[in-house]
């Protein structure tokens, strides 16, 4: 549970700090995300029926947090020179590949591969990000409104169902 709570808190920094060469990562270079991450863990493991009970309010302090990380995410990867084309899905990756390393390894499809709205969500963010960028808007103002609209676009999935579209075809 607490190796499950640490890959999901860092996997998506740790990946895009390896991508655009801020070695050694920032998660992996000090005790404190480290100590975050298992203590998130812990709460999670012994406060769960609490954390079940309030699943409406979980899921939009995830939303916040999915919108937060990928701000900065994109950011992060905009000061290291990335163009900011790139830098839009570096965010993305910020912000859902831990989640994505997790349900791997707890034997599930990735929920962002599934039609819900989430790397979409994390992909507008960071998009925000890249064109206040190009755009010469200054960072913080772009960050808020990539993480207002992640957070928008989260919060209309939980409560009104939105959903990505999905191919028509089956077998």
């Amino acid at each position: 549970m607490l190796f499950l709570a640490f890959l999901t808190a860092v996997t998506g920094g740790v990946a895009r700090d390896v991508l655009i060469g801020a070695v050694p990562p920032i998660a992996i270079a000090h005790w404190r995300s480290f100590a975050i991450a298992l203590a998130g863990g812990l709460a999670t493991f012994f406060g769960y029926p609490l954390v079940s009970a309030l699943r409406r309010p979980v899921l939009l302090l995830d939303a916040i947090g999915l919108g937060l990380f990928s701000v900065t995410g994109a950011q992060k990867a905009l000061i290291y020179g990335i163009d900011p084309v790139m830098a839009a899905p570096l965010g993305m990756l910020t912000g859902i590949g831990g989640g994505m390393v997790r349900d791997v390894l707890a034997g599930e499809v990735p929920s962002v591969l599934r039609t819900d709205i989430y790397a979409v969500a994390a992909l507008a963010a960071g998009g925000v990000v890249s064109l206040g960028d190009l755009l010469g808007i200054a960072a913080a103002w772009s960050m808020l409104a990539g993480a207002a609209l992640c957070i928008f676009l989260r919060t209309m999935a939980i409560f009104f169902g939105w959903r990505a579209p999905v191919a028509p075809w089956r077998e």
